[in-house]
């Protein structure tokens, strides 16, 4: 069995070579197995780079439409869903949210408005009782859970990251909204237009397609403690960022097929460095891309208006957040771009927008890294590599 990578493939502007080069490292150290990047300027790709394997034996080579589960990249796209459904006037981010979902009202939320879901400043990071793995798997019983919760803390006053929690409250809202679930909502409204793939909720008729996940480091830092993330679970299993990780239980289930036809906005999106580019790529351009409009400017602009900024109540951290994305900061700036905005997943992937410079980045693997960052080193590198090409 063959232990070397398998040969990198796709385009890359001549411009961009440097960006090659950090992709290739990444595979000749060992930091990947099978992984996949895009960037695109002005809408048109200059890198669409792929390699590796998709699989831990090393017998399938990785695709250009191999698909991987982009764990909380799949947040972006959801809120991108929340924001149409402004443009079209069917939803107010000032409204409260029972207001579209009545028994939301529970628990002390009357009040609670849209946006504080799209902020994670609702104070539901966490589901207090405990919940049985299949749970996971079952709508209605995640947002009536969610539904009877009180907040965590006064709604409004912090911000902590809905790690799971946000993909049932922004997808209940947009349901009920809809009437569609999210994953059609996401396909008829994003993916089809762009002609990409992106899917919350799959059958089994892409798995061969569909990377599997592998535990790869936990990245320690030199000056002391790192975060590894079971171990702080399993220090305070009753404590909030135990609740909102592993209630209900998700470590190990990501490669079945029951996680894969699940609709979980927060955490089971599936697509490839490509789609997840060109999506971005519409919001680098004002919200259309190839005469298909996604968003408004102005709901691009509202959507990266910074809501919260300092320490998190879940994550050991400072974040900063705009209204379902992730916004630069100083420990991690993203380029030159303060304004720029995103949403990175467990273990790796990436999806970023910057209109300033017109510049959209999607990154994909299925070597997992673990580490005390928002945004994994891996495409961090990548996305330098890129500013610097400009």
């Amino acid at each position: 069995m063959s232990q070397q990578p398998a040969p990198i493939r796709g385009f890359c502007d001549h411009r961009f070579e440097s960006v090659r080069k950090v992709f290739r490292r990444g595979f000749e150290s060992g930091a990947e197995l099978g992984a996949a990047v895009c960037i695109t300027v002005d809408g048109e790709a200059v890198v669409d780079l792929w390699g590796g394997w998709i699989d831990e034996e090393r017998t399938r080579p990785w695709e250009r439409d191999t698909l991987a589960n982009v764990y909380s990249s799949t947040k972006g796209i959801t809120a991108i869903a929340a924001h149409q459904l402004v443009d079209q006037g069917k939803l107010d981010l000032d409204a409260p949210v029972a207001t579209y979902w009545p028994e939301f009202a529970a628990g002390g939320k009357a009040e609670v408005p849209v946006h504080h879901l799209l902020s994670h400043r609702a104070g539901l990071a966490a589901v207090r009782k405990s919940l049985p793995p299949g749970a996971l798997y079952e709508w209605d019983a995640m947002v009536e859970a969610l539904a009877e919760q009180e907040p965590w803390w006064e709604p409004g006053t912090a911000h902590g990251y809905h790690a799971l929690t946000y993909g049932w409250l922004v997808g209940e809202v947009i349901r009920r909204v809809t009437g569609r679930s999210v994953g059609s909502v996401v396909r008829e409204s994003i993916a089809d237009p762009l002609g990409v793939e992106f899917h919350i909720g799959c059958g089994p008729e892409l798995d061969k397609r569909i990377a599997d996940l592998v535990q790869g480091p936990i990245h320690i830092p030199e000056q002391g403690a790192g975060f590894d993330l079971i171990a702080e679970i399993l220090k305070d299993p009753q404590g909030l960022l135990a609740k909102a990780f592993a209630n209900p239980p998700v470590i190990g289930l990501v490669n079945k097929r029951e996680w894969r036809a699940a609709e979980i906005p927060a955490a089971n999106g599936h697509t490839n460095a490509w789609s997840l580019a060109r999506i971005y790529a519409a919001l680098a351009l004002g919200g259309q891309i190839d005469g298909v409009r996604l968003l408004a400017t102005e709901s691009i602009e509202r959507a990266r208006t910074e809501q919260a900024h300092g320490p998190d109540r879940v994550l050991p951290l400072s974040t900063r957040l705009g209204l379902g994305f992730f916004l630069p900061t100083e420990q991690e700036p993203l380029g030159p771009n303060s304004n720029a905005f995103g949403h990175g997943g467990a273990g790796g992937s990436y999806g970023h927008a910057d209109p300033e410079h017109r510049l959209s980045f999607g990154y994909v693997m299925n070597l997992m890294h673990q580490g005390l960052w928002l945004v994994d080193p891996r495409p961090r590198a990548l996305l330098a590599a890129a500013y610097d090409s400009l």
